[in-house]
């Protein structure tokens, strides 16, 4: 029974999928991509209806064009009901407000004074100062393996005291 279906089916999109096709862009006004929607629509409640199917070609034909013509009134009468908007159609973001950066900002404060000094030292230099690690070797006066290594366990000590004090992103 299921390949029977699926070779109607396929018959009678082969035999009307074209014509359907141009009925469904004139429908929509030259929309090709709301037609591709009638028409896959269409063809699934074709194959949903398995009548249809065993129809004479004309009278699937005069089905599938009632069909599609009822599906793209349904979508005229939704739009107009639910109209759609594209992304170039979205109102400009409103200023951005500071409080949630002055929040996050007095909590990264918070969690650096609770590391030690060195970690915190070699923070400050290489992210808030934008120093390499190079750099902030020559200005702390340490060698630059000794700031690579405090850089990556001071930012795990940050992200331990981040987490307790319930800061998560």
């Amino acid at each position: 029974m299921v390949t029977r279906e699926a070779d109607l089916m396929r018959t009678l999109h082969d035999e009307h999928a074209p014509a359907l096709w141009s009925y469904a862009v004139s429908l929509t006004g030259g929309d090709r991509g709301r037609a591709e929607d009638v028409v896959q629509e269409t063809l699934l409640r074709a194959w949903r209806n398995p009548k249809v199917l065993e129809q004479s070609q004309g009278s699937a034909r005069g089905w599938l064009f009632r069909v599609a013509h009822n599906i793209a009134i349904d979508q005229w009468r939704a739009r107009r009901v639910r109209p759609e908007f594209s992304a170039a159609d979205l109102p400009e973001p409103t200023s951005a407000d500071e409080t949630d950066e002055i929040v996050q900002s007095w909590m990264i404060s918070d969690a650096l004074s609770r590391l030690s000094l060195a970690h915190r030292q070699v923070l400050v230099e290489c992210y808030y100062g934008g120093r390499t690690t190079a750099e902030a070797a020559e200005r702390i006066g340490v060698p630059e393996g000794t700031v690579k290594s405090r850089l990556h366990y001071g930012l795990n000590a940050l992200r331990l005291v981040l987490q307790e004090m319930g800061f998560t992103r």
